[in-house]
């Protein structure tokens, strides 16, 4: 695995705490950097062994960051970010989770009042010092103490995007051990939740003991939490892995029981007691007739062996993991009503991209290459226009939109899919869109989106997200609470209200698949599709490599009971074209 995310993340840091020293400029040329670097298809280390010079190619990359990632390949380090750290000795990462409080914000709290940590800034907003401080005052005080728990709270998880890569990586790492056969993750990541507490992974094995000694050995744990017969634990990527062996003919009860939820679980296991039969981590067992059930094993085991075996037992259609919340999927099951799920691969084309005319880090005609590498069918560049919520001058003014607008049509003329020309729209605080009504008749595609004032009360978010969804422009509601996951928590409008504005008006919701968003969420999905809205997933991607995110929006669509005909995006080109239309 390359090293470049690695890399990517500590010029984000170097970048943090440039900007936390008021250093002007350098901070962004130092993220840009980070997100080449991130998207670079080559590895870094690949490219540092052929010289500074071929570092120098990744886009935004000069000599002074070059020469950083290569002393950074070479010795573990960066000496400038190591001088930065002692200079400003705070928790950067622990300290910006909280909502407002960004690099410039740690830099002057540690300077004024010495924080450090979540624990000192509580303290120090608590005691009224915050407000004290010049440029502060009693407003930012009583913000950082209302954010300060969800910051905390959310600390506690990890996203789906940065842990389910992970697990990716330790499951084909297994299946190439002799001493494991089958393995398969567990656990909430299994069911795709946006955020986790750890990695659950599950294997069968004869040799549970080699087993356990192959996973330790794994050369991306970074330490041994702890080891046993049939268990072990350890930290990889800053992220708590678990692993779990079983005998193989376990390995379908005991992935059923792991995987959860465990809502889901009782009322499997409710079910089962209704027909005489237990059901626990090692199979289906007969009760009937028995005096005594309390051991694990009591009963004539009848499945077990494989997960689909579990479920046939009690009379049940097996249930995709991403289902099993709750929510009604064990009725269904029973009576073969289970939703056809859309698949990894159903989706045709993104409706939501940035190009380097907004924030993006490429060009259209790169970005539209590499959908068309990815898959793609077809691509909508919807680069931000200027409004509320847009700051250092990343939105395109209705004169830059119509001009865009054109090199768009040239460069669909070129391509070899269908590519349109999109723009989105911010959502001001009464619904009102960023751009003309005269531009927007001129666009193929209206994204809109709320990108300010994400914590008004729900009532007035409401009003707000109904009026978006009812504008004629609109074809999109994009991430629509705005939130950011372990960050902010964005808006909390009325869900069922949002769905049946967007089904009346025609208005397609999004799960916009960024794992920092995905936004919407399964709830919330299946509310919308009750009410007959339309959903389309799409990456919101900056740079070519984020079309990889489009799977969390797939598997985000399946906890909301998508199937491929509730998603616009699975449908062609004419398909869209049609629904923008009518």
């Amino acid at each position: 695995m390359s090293r470049n995310a690695e890399l990517a993340a500590l010029f984000e840091e170097y970048a943090d705490y440039l900007e936390a020293n008021d250093v002007e400029y350098k901070p962004n040329t130092y993220r840009r950097a980070a997100d080449s670097i991130r998207e670079h298809p080559v590895a870094i280390e690949e490219l540092a062994s052929e010289g500074q010079d071929a570092v120098e190619e990744i886009d935004g990359v000069g000599d002074a960051i070059s020469s950083k990632a290569i002393e950074y390949l070479e010795t573990g380090e960066i000496e400038e970010l190591e001088e930065l750290r002692a200079e400003l000795p705070v928790d950067m990462d622990e300290l910006t989770s909280v909502e407002g409080v960004g690099p410039k914000t740690a830099g002057t709290l540690y300077r004024e009042l010495g924080v450090t940590n979540l624990a000192e800034l509580e303290e120090a907003a608590s005691t009224g010092e915050v407000r004290e401080i010049k440029g502060f005052g009693p407003k930012i005080e009583e913000n950082i103490l209302e954010k300060l728990e969800f910051a905390r709270e959310a600390r506690k998880r990890e996203l789906l995007g940065d842990a389910r890569p992970l697990a990716d990586d330790v499951l084909a790492y297994l299946r190439e051990t002799e001493a494991i056969g089958r393995c398969e993750v567990a656990g909430s990541i299994r069911r795709w939740r946006e955020t986790i507490g750890d990695v659950d992974v599950l294997a069968a094995s004869d040799d549970l003991q080699g087993a356990v000694d192959a996973f330790t050995d794994w050369e991306r744990a970074e330490s041994v939490i702890e080891a046993g017969e049939n268990k072990a634990s350890v930290r990889a990527g800053g992220i708590r892995v678990d692993l779990r062996v079983v005998v193989p003919k376990e390995f379908g009860s005991a992935l059923q029981y792991f995987t959860g939820s465990k809502a889901h679980n009782i009322r499997f296991r409710n079910r089962a007691l209704d027909r005489d039969l237990k059901v626990n981590e090692y199979g289906v067992f007969d009760i009937e007739g028995l005096d005594d059930t309390s051991g694990q094993r009591a009963g004539e085991r009848v499945a077990g062996e494989t997960e689909e075996g579990m479920y046939a037992a009690l009379d049940l259609a097996w249930i995709p993991p991403e289902l099993r919340e709750d929510t009604g999927e064990i009725e269904a099951a029973a009576n073969d009503s289970l939703p056809e799920l859309i698949e990894d691969g159903e989706i045709r084309g993104d409706l939501h991209t940035h190009t380097e005319w907004s924030d993006g880090t490429t060009s259209i005609e790169a970005l539209v290459e590499a959908a068309e590498a990815f898959g793609h069918d077809y691509l909508a560049v919807t680069d931000h226009a200027t409004g509320p919520g847009m700051v250092g001058g990343v939105g395109l003014s209705d004169e830059e939109l119509l001009e865009q607008i054109e090199r768009i049509g040239e460069v669909d003329d070129e391509a070899g899919i269908d590519v349109f020309a999109g723009v989105e729209a911010n959502v001001d605080g009464e619904g009102g869109l960023s751009v003309s009504r005269e531009v927007l008749e001129e666009l193929d595609l209206v994204v809109a989106s709320p990108h300010s004032a994400l914590d008004m009360a729900p009532d007035a978010a409401t009003d707000r997200l109904v009026a978006a969804i009812s504008h004629p422009e609109t074809d999109v509601l994009g991430h629509p609470t705005g939130r950011l996951l372990t960050r902010r928590p964005g808006l909390e409008p009325d869900l069922e209200a949002i769905a049946e504005a967007a089904a009346e008006h025609g208005t397609a919701l999004e799960i916009n698949a960024n794992p920092n968003r995905l936004d919407l969420w399964g709830r919330a999905v299946k509310i919308g599709l009750e009410a007959g809205a339309t959903i389309a997933i799409n990456t919101d991607a900056h740079g070519p490599a984020e079309f990889e995110h489009v799977r969390y929006g797939v598997h985000t669509a399946r906890r909301g009971w998508a199937e491929a005909g509730d998603v616009l995006n699975a449908g062609s080109a004419a398909d869209v074209r049609a629904f923008v239309e009518k």
